[in-house]
């Protein structure tokens, strides 16, 4: 009678099937389990990342406009000078004071003419860096860049000497016989509004030529092989995928031109009150914390409105612009 291996064979040990998994069922799962591991360094090294970033935001950002909130519904004692902190509404109530309410208007209009002209000046700037600069459009940036250099304080400063009665511009303009005499240029509006476009154009000029700069060239000319001028491809190609840039700048420089301190106290010279050194008062000489935190929350309540307010005008002229 013949006998079967498989029935003499050792318990455990009847079949090549019944031992533990082979070397390539064995790799099946250890792919996953690597694999997982892997997955779970990535997304921890990402929060690595992130995290001075995150703590930068909140210490900085986060932690002073919760404070500044705070502050803005405290009462203050006008002896001891005392701050207590309650659900009070005092200082928003003191908001229609016709000095206040004048400096913001007069902080709004300042800020949008800059803006505009800002705008008007970096357009033809950034066109000519992304379409014309050809090798120098390195260099040209770099040339942009450079105001940055030098401290905001001491650019201000150079236009007092610039604007002022015997100042190089006077000079100018009565050498051309465009002016009799001298123009009363410093410590004005126009003074804010020069100081203002010279230190804040760099920034909109940057801004305009990235957008600007991702635009293929190869779309342009196929606009003109298939018939359009140079005006008609500009406003049909160039202009519409500029809306973007054109948005960002004008939160960038309108937004800080708005709350401005150094440049109407350096080329204002306390002759034209904006809104910014009306906070700054509250905090300095005025010694009014509540106040000025109430005034800051409402600054910052009025350009989060105004941006949100740009960012669907842009929108619908994107969307307007999309053919179908």
């Amino acid at each position: 009678m013949q006998e079967h291996p498989e029935r003499n064979a050792p318990n455990g040990s009847s079949s090549a099937a019944d031992d533990g998994p082979g070397p390539f069922q064995s790799d099946r799962t250890a792919r996953p389990e690597s694999q997982k591991i892997r997955e779970h360094l990535a997304g921890l090294s990402r929060v690595l990342v992130s995290l001075p970033n995150l703590v930068w935001v909140v210490l900085f950002f986060f932690v002073p406009s919760v404070l500044m909130i705070l502050y803005s519904f405290a009462t203050q004692n006008t002896l001891t000078a005392k701050i207590s902190f309650g659900w009070t509404i005092e200082s928003y109530e003191r908001i229609n004071d016709p000095i206040i309410l004048q400096a913001l208007v007069r902080s709004l209009w300042i800020s949008g003419a800059a803006t505009l002209i800002c705008l008007l000046l970096a357009y033809p700037m950034a066109y000519f860096l992304a379409f014309q600069a050809g090798r120098l459009k390195a260099y040209l940036v770099t040339l942009v860049i450079i105001p940055f250099l030098t401290s905001f304080v001491i650019r201000s400063y150079a236009w007092v000497g610039i604007l002022d009665t015997n100042g190089l511009m006077n000079d100018a303009l009565i050498s051309l016989h465009i002016v009799n005499q001298p123009l009363d240029l410093l410590f004005s509006p126009p003074a804010i509004i020069i100081g203002i476009v010279y230190n804040y154009l760099p920034l909109m000029v940057l801004t305009l030529f990235v957008s600007l700069d991702r635009i293929n060239p190869n779309v342009l000319e196929a606009a003109r092989d298939l018939g359009a001028s140079g005006t008609s491809a500009f406003f049909r190609v160039v202009f519409p995928q500029s809306l973007p840039g054109m948005m960002a700048g004008i939160v960038v420089v309108g937004a800080p031109a708005t709350g401005e301190y150094v440049i109407p106290t350096i080329l204002g010279g306390g002759k034209t009150l904006m809104y910014g050194n009306v906070i700054a008062n509250q905090f300095g000489s005025s010694f009014e914390w509540p106040y000025g935190a109430a005034l800051s929350v409402i600054l910052v309540f009025l350009l989060l409105a105004v941006i949100g307010l740009c960012i669907r005008i842009f929108g619908r002229l994107d969307v307007e612009r999309v053919p179908g």
